[in-house]
């Protein structure tokens, strides 16, 4: 997958087939689009493209409201893995900036998938709006495509056990702990990526083996805190293990993990986490109840199958 940061980079990629949006999780619909995208890429002898945002808008035009807390399922470099693995051909990452959600839904349409990338079907899901204002819609595409000499399409509704899939919904579930119903809206297990780094300071709280995974991306959304039951990856190792989210007294929270196989993962080695089941709530490591549940977790997560 090529990564470019603009459209000037990105200008002689052949017949793109493009769609535009965050796609914060790559979940079930999202992959539906990308399916479609390189289906019509074959289709047209051409290449998928994704015009995705960094930061989220939502962060840029509403940084005291919506976008002040706001957290997102995956960081940019979860993302980034997760749309190479569905078969995306190009990603192109714009800078979004208050100047930029000015462009009108015609002068993007326009200047940016017309005039430089030379689109040659656009496809949006459903209910997309794009442009200054959100005044950009389908039925606008589709009354262009005579004039900017493209193709239209738009992928209906996705849903999963007759409930609509979005990334909203999937943040809510992740951020209560509901991580099975995550995952079936994903399409995949909920994950992170971060650097393992050995907690010495944790033996005294019969944790000896346990890592604490680094998350750099600040607007990176975790579960609730809790015990967990997840799979380890690291290199070529990987294990099952159990994965505390843990908030003592620092304003973030920590996410430790112990793997349960007799593998000793590298220090200061990437680390992917994923996630597969909540075993338990909150606990408090200097409480000696919870080092008892902890213990019983670390036993019901051994048993498990995944």
């Amino acid at each position: 997958m090529k990564i470019f940061r603009s459209f000037e980079e990105a200008r002689h990629i052949k017949n793109p087939v493009v769609t535009t949006g965050s796609f914060d999780g790559v979940h079930v619909g999202h992959k539906i689009i990308l399916n479609r995208l390189n289906m019509l890429a074959e289709k047209h002898g051409g290449e998928s493209v994704l015009v995705t945002f960094d930061p989220h808008p939502r962060k840029v035009l509403y940084p005291d409201t919506a976008g002040k807390d706001l957290k997102l399922i995956n960081s940019q470099e979860e993302k980034l893995f997760l749309l190479e693995k569905a078969g995306l051909n190009n990603i192109i990452v714009i800078e979004f900036t208050m100047e930029f959600s000015k462009i009108t839904s015609e002068q993007f349409e326009r200047d940016f998938l017309h005039g430089l990338l030379h689109a040659r079907v656009v496809v949006v899901g459903f209910n997309h709006h794009f442009g200054f204002n959100k005044e950009g819609d389908y039925k606008q595409l589709w009354e262009w495509q005579g004039k900017y000499n493209f193709e239209a399409e738009e992928i209906p509704e996705q849903e999963v056990q007759n409930e609509t899939v979005s990334s909203t919904k999937i943040r809510q579930a992740i951020s209560e702990g509901y991580i099975q119903r995550a995952n079936a809206y994903l399409d995949h297990y909920y994950f992170i990526i971060g650097k393992a780094i050995k907690k010495y300071d944790y033996e005294a709280y019969d944790l000896p083996a346990v890592l604490k995974v680094e998350i750099t991306e600040e607007s990176k959304l975790l579960p609730s805190p809790g015990i967990y039951a997840v799979s380890a990856e690291s290199g070529s190792e990987s294990s099952k293990a159990m994965a505390i989210i843990y908030r003592n007294h620092a304003e973030k929270p920590e996410v430790l993990v112990e793997p349960l196989d007799e593998i000793s993962f590298r220090e200061n080695g990437m680390m992917n986490l994923y996630f597969h089941k909540k075993i338990l709530g909150a606990v408090n490591l200097s409480d000696a109840r919870s080092l008892l549940k902890i213990r019983t977790a670390r036993t019901e997560i051994a048993d498990l199958i995944y």
